[in-house]
């Protein structure tokens, strides 16, 4: 069975490696997803790379809380918090936006 203080302390003790690889990553597939739905791809490729956004962006969200648990309260904690809310709040508007403006005949080519 997995033991979360296990997790917990691994997460913390790998914070530079498990950071600089969320970090970027939380970054292209949020710059992708915005890409995909400007250039009014199928719903499902945008799905997908927001699934895979949200997922990033979950697991460096539950990363900062780790540091939350021992009392780690910094500025950087709060600057990957944001960056992390800032691209699950991007991803669903990225899915909202072009769910709205999918079947919008007004962005229609046909005049």
């Amino acid at each position: 069975m997995l033991d979360f203080n296990t997790l917990v302390e691994f997460s913390r003790g790998n914070c530079i490696g498990i950071c600089a690889f969320l970090v970027p990553a939380n970054l292209i597939v949020t710059i992708l997803t915005m890409s995909l739905v400007a250039l009014r791809r199928p719903s499902y490729q945008v799905w997908q790379s927001a699934g895979i956004a949200g997922f990033f962006a979950s697991i460096m969200i539950l990363h900062v809380y780790t540091w939350f648990m021992i009392g780690v309260v910094m500025a950087p904690t709060y600057i990957l918090l944001w960056l992390a809310i800032t691209c699950l709040v991007t991803n669903l508007g990225a899915i909202l936006f072009q769910r709205h403006y999918t079947n919008s005949p007004s962005l229609s080519n046909n005049a």
